[in-house]
């Protein structure tokens, strides 16, 4: 059996082959769900939308519960990483997250960075420690996770080395951090040209479906055995 955790973080709240002005990222999320249950209809699917449903902001009093030690914590600390603690749950059960980010002003939607920010906490994701030699920070996932963001942009040209690849913060927004904290295997697909709504449109979601099926099939023999 295997566990998936679908995140979806538009706030278009329908998908673009469902609904008229639906979200791009949210089409090509449900379709590697989909087609992920064709093969293996009785794997787990944790859905989180923090799209319409955002996590909770850090705030101080996030960190100082964080960062103190969990058999010091007062009552009031457990309560404020409550949720923290559910989302970093999901994270760990699963063994391929797929995210829905669509790209707003060049990077991730804020809802999708609460999610970031709410799972990368000292102790539960990353050990800290001074004295430690070398680099004092380590992940703490294990697992062989596999990360997979589904994207969608304006625009053309947003992967690297291309015309404006280098204003592309989505994909290593949200890769760079789950890196951090032990998530390596990273895959992504993304459908560009959304203001244009003509061809070429309709060629790069037809591109970035292919991706997602190809994806499918890339990692199905993980969990044949």
């Amino acid at each position: 059996m295997a566990t998936i955790l679908h995140i979806d973080s538009s706030a278009r709240p329908g998908r673009s082959d469902t609904t008229a002005h639906g979200s791009h990222s949210r089409r090509l999320t449900a379709r590697f769900i989909a087609r992920w249950q064709q093969h293996r209809p009785d794997d787990t699917i944790i859905y989180r939308d923090v799209g319409t449903t955002p996590p909770k902001p850090v705030t101080g009093d996030w960190i100082h519960a964080a960062f103190t030690k969990p058999e010091a914590r007062e009552d009031w600390m457990h309560d404020v990483l409550r949720e923290s603690d559910i989302l970093i749950d999901e994270l760990l059960k699963a063994d391929i997250i797929v995210t829905g980010v669509p790209m707003y002003n060049f990077g991730m939607p804020a809802q999708m960075k609460a999610w970031i920010e709410n799972i990368v906490r000292v102790g539960r994701t990353f050990g800290f420690d001074r004295a430690r030699d070398g680099v004092p920070y380590w992940p703490m996932v294990t697992g062989n996770k596999t990360a997979i963001v589904l994207s969608s942009r304006g625009d053309y040209g947003y992967n690297p080395g291309e015309r404006v690849g280098h204003l592309n913060h989505v994909e290593g927004g949200v890769f760079t951090p789950l890196e951090y904290i032990g998530i390596t295997d990273h895959h992504s697909a993304a459908i560009e040209y959304d203001e244009f709504g003509d061809d070429r449109t309709q060629h790069s979601i037809a591109t970035a479906e292919a991706e997602v099926d190809r994806l499918v099939q890339f990692l199905l023999p993980r969990f044949s055995a």
